[in-house]
């Protein structure tokens, strides 16, 4: 397989949009954890405990998926400085290690997708009594 200078640079755009969407999660989980912190202060109801475990499992799950975004474009700008310096075979190796850290990212954020949903529902399970 050979590929050119663009191809990784095809990626740009796609990381660059992923990454803006992980870091308004991760902004608004902070936002989160300070109202929940405040909430528990004042009453320390179970459901918000609970609601506190999930979201620090989400925290961590959205610093693994920044972190893999991130080593993803990394490996993307090497590869293209490989080939610019005309080491083809190594920069291939190094793009398919970025699509893979890329496919890492969001296998992540789909995990955390569903611990968020788990979040959504202990919330309404106060509803229920």
């Amino acid at each position: 397989m050979e590929i050119d200078l663009t191809t990784p640079a095809l990626l740009f755009s796609a990381i660059s949009l992923i990454m803006l969407a992980y870091t308004n999660r991760f902004l608004s989980y902070a936002q989160l954890v300070r109202t929940l912190k405040d909430q528990y202060r004042e009453n320390h109801s179970a459901v918000t405990a609970a609601q506190i475990s999930n979201l620090r499992k989400r925290l961590y799950l959205t610093r693994a998926m920044q972190v893999t975004g991130i080593g993803s474009l990394l490996l993307c700008v090497v590869s293209m400085f490989l080939m610019y310096i005309q080491f083809y075979l190594i920069s291939v190796y190094i793009f398919g290690l970025a699509l893979v850290l890329l496919i890492l990212s969001l296998t992540i954020s789909v995990r955390e997708i569903y611990i968020s949903v788990k979040a959504l529902e202990l919330h309404l399970s106060d509803m229920d009594s």
